[in-house]
């Protein structure tokens, strides 16, 4: 292992760095993806279906 290799890993801006995103990003790519998401649809009640 050279020195060089051992130095590059210490120059990270972002210590949660993961594939080029920060963590701050990860969290509100969450948040966001939460507010734009609808609940689960309930099944309608098997009576609907058989007058339908």
């Amino acid at each position: 292992m050279s020195a060089s290799s051992a130095s590059e890993n210490q120059d990270r801006p972002q210590p949660y760095a993961f594939a080029g995103v920060s963590m701050r990003e990860l969290l509100a790519a969450g948040e966001a993806a939460k507010a734009v998401s609808t609940p689960p649809r309930e099944a309608p009640p098997v009576e609907s279906r058989k007058a339908a």
